[in-house]
């Protein structure tokens, strides 16, 4: 195992952590998880050191570390320089041992028959014959094909590089594997592979992870460091959440409890050091505020809040694609397209890598004309695009509060701090040049400079790339208050989940309305991939003409909700008119057959309408169970104090018992309250099912 005792560790003369002390055993997968700053990378970069590799050394100011001599380590480093080896060689060159017998046995000249022998026994016991199948497996699990593995590393694109690396990395025979926004240049369906992967893997692997659905479904325990302090937490990202969220109450009652204790010393040896007969109690309460632990506050620690303005007259369709095929030069990649974008859209497109969904992006928004049918856009179209190349098209000399002056004509420079400060461009940031920003930094900026644009139409290829988890929470809450319209293609299935109303798959050159939510096209995903497997691989399938869109819903999530869609149990007394109100819809509608897609995104939006109620509702009822929960919470640790169960207290017991009892009935109330909402809500929308 990994051990650290006491740790302590400075960088550029900035405390990065101390007093850092945990255990980290074989077969964990640790999610590491804290703001940019905080030391992550230098953590890894520590192990490194202590591991005798990396390129940058690090060095302890205090403690110990202790880890297996036996022990090797795998790095996925961040950079991949040009080189001209084959794409395949590359990946197979992560397996060292592999690598050195293979090029032992490739050339016998100056070996003797003896030796000979022993490397073809080693090079069996390390089962060498199937190594090139394994990185073969490996790369096609991130995306790239067979006719791509003789292919010069030199000739990918950077973010293909990062794919080769990682490849390379998940190849090596490590005990130890460190990787880092493993994610960041995935598509899902790659990561969805990479999921398994991991978990499938015997060693130790360390995560540093945006993505907070990759996080639940890999980890079980998560390393955060916040405020120079490591602590090492049981659960994935979602448990870690809760129990961080508990513990900063409860230091913030026991803050709040230091600094009246603080005020009344202080008030104490104010008023009694310069008498003489006080001047010994007071000398003591100063030892004792001098021997006082200093506790944070706890601290809404979210830098970003922002939301997009309200778009300005729309009409509608704002964007209509109709029987287009889209494709390059002459040569069609998607058939008869036909995508209608409407003041009500919220759409996220899925399909595996290649497949077509960022030329169906760039048709959208008119960088692609089409090679046969219709595109035609609204006079009212006012387009807000993002893109890795929006993001490298920044001007690199001017500073964010430059860029957004060009925007913003004679807004004052006090909104424009303001403005950016919601982006945390702040202070000096704001001043500085974007050639000088990070790849978060110049999405962030990006994203800006698009919100302050008021679109009406927003699409986003891949937004939350270089984003971490704070911002993407930002950029979810301000998504989903989006008046407008929006199309969506992430990796984030967080992000997918929580902000599109409805999915299109993009397959086999078809686009088509996917059936299903996110978690059902991981299963479209891993039967996708047992068919092929199963078939004959050199097979060039074109199947243009295949239907890909298959359903795998269960018939318990058919209307299933998004997790922060929540809401408040009050709906007793409309649950009858609302069911009557949702039939009476479905009348005046004919069979959702023979609707046209205008009529179904109408029949969708009366839906939104009629249910939009019920939701807040719900969110006020769980808004007040976290808050009933807060003060059972802080009843119990009152109920924990053995003074108050002396016979002179027991009047205080008593009020606080009856005060328990009288919350834990309001909990089971609005429980109550939440179950019935949810289950209108359930039956309204199986209504317009």
């Amino acid at each position: 195992m990994i051990e650290f005792k006491d740790v302590s560790v400075r960088r550029d003369g900035r405390e990065l952590f101390s007093g850092a002390s945990f255990q980290l055993h074989p077969n964990h997968k640790i999610g590491l998880t804290g703001n940019n700053g905080t030391g992550k990378s230098t953590l890894f970069a520590l192990l490194l050191t202590q591991m005798g590799t990396g390129d940058t050394e690090v060095t302890l100011d205090k403690g110990e570390v202790s880890i297996p001599d036996s022990w090797h380590v795998a790095h996925m480093a961040q950079e991949v320089g040009a080189s001209s080896q084959t794409a395949i060689d590359y990946v197979l060159g992560g397996d060292e041992q592999w690598y050195t017998l293979n090029e032992a046995l490739s050339d016998l000249s100056s070996v003797s028959d003896d030796q000979i022998g022993v490397l073809h026994q080693q090079f069996d016991e390390i089962d060498g014959y199937r190594t090139p199948t394994k990185a073969a497996q490996i790369m096609a699990g991130l995306g790239f094909n067979t006719a791509q593995h003789d292919l010069p590393v030199e000739g990918f694109s950077g973010g293909w590089r990062m794919r080769l690396n990682l490849a390379k990395t998940l190849m090596s025979r490590a005990d130890l594997m460190l990787l880092d926004e493993p994610t960041n240049h995935l598509d899902l369906d790659a990561i969805l592979w990479l999921e398994t992967w991991i978990n499938s893997f015997t060693g130790l692997v360390i995560v540093i992870s945006h993505d907070q659905a990759f996080l639940d479904a890999t980890v079980g325990h998560i390393l955060h460091v916040e405020q120079q302090q490591i602590t090492l937490y049981t659960g994935n990202y979602q448990q870690f959440i809760r129990t961080r969220h508990e513990r900063m109450a409860q230091q913030q009652q026991a803050f709040e409890k230091q600094e009246a204790t603080k005020a009344h010393l202080d008030d104490f040896i104010r008023r009694f050091r310069a008498k003489a007969s006080k001047a010994k109690q007071a000398q003591s309460r100063i030892k004792q505020l001098e021997r006082m632990a200093e506790l944070s506050p706890m601290m809404a620690d979210n830098p970003f809040s922002f939301q997009f303005y309200e778009p300005a007259h729309m009409s509608s369709p704002l964007i209509e694609l109709s029987k287009a095929d889209i494709g390059y030069s002459t040569t069609p990649l998607l058939y008869n397209a036909n995508v209608q974008v409407t003041p009500d859209t919220r759409l996220g497109l899925l399909g595996m890598n290649g497949a077509g969904k960022s030329t169906l992006i760039k048709a959208l928004v008119g960088e692609l004309g089409v090679l046969t049918g219709t595109y035609q856009v609204s006079d009212t179209l006012k387009l807000g695009y993002f893109n890795q190349h929006q993001m490298d098209a920044l001007d690199a000399e001017a500073t964010p509060i430059e860029m957004l002056r060009r925007l913003a004509g004679k807004t004052s420079d006090a909104q424009l701090r303001s403005f950016l400060g919601s982006f945390d461009f702040r202070g000096e940031r704001i001043d500085t040049p974007s050639k000088l920003f990070s790849g978060g930094e110049r999405a962030r900026l990006t994203l800006a400079l698009i919100v302050w644009q008021r679109p009406n139409v927003l699409v986003l290829d891949e937004p939350t790339n270089h984003l971490d988890l704070q911002m993407r929470q930002a950029l979810t809450v301000a998504l989903q208050g989006f008046e407008g319209a929006v199309v969506l293609v992430s990796h984030d299935r967080e992000l997918i989940a929580n902000v599109c109303d409805e999915l299109y798959l993009v397959h086999d050159g078809q686009i088509d309305e996917f059936d299903g939510d996110i978690s059902d096209y991981g299963k479209w995903l891993s039967e996708k991939r047992k068919q092929e497997n199963s078939s004959d691989k050199g097979t060039n399938k074109k199947g243009k003409n295949k239907k890909a869109n298959k359903k795998f819903i269960d018939k318990d999530s058919v209307s299933r909700e998004t997790d922060n869609e929540a809401g408040n149990g009050n709906t007793d007394n409309s649950k009858s008119s609302k069911k009557k109100f949702a039939n009476s819809k479905l009348a005046e509608n004919t069979a959702a057959s023979s609707l046209t897609k205008e009529e179904q995104r109408k029949l969708a939006a009366d839906q939104r309408k009629l249910t939009a109620p019920i939701r807040r509702d719900i969110e006020d009822t769980e808004k007040s169970l976290v808050k009933i929960d807060q003060k059972l919470v802080s009843l119990e640790t009152q109920l924990a104090n053995t003074e108050l169960y002396e016979e002179s207290r027991k009047a205080d017991l008593l009020k606080l018992l009856d005060e328990q009892t009288a919350l834990q009935q309001q909990h089971s109330d609005h429980e109550e309250s939440l179950l019935l909402a949810m289950t209108t809500l359930e039956e309204i929308e199986a209504e317009f099912e």
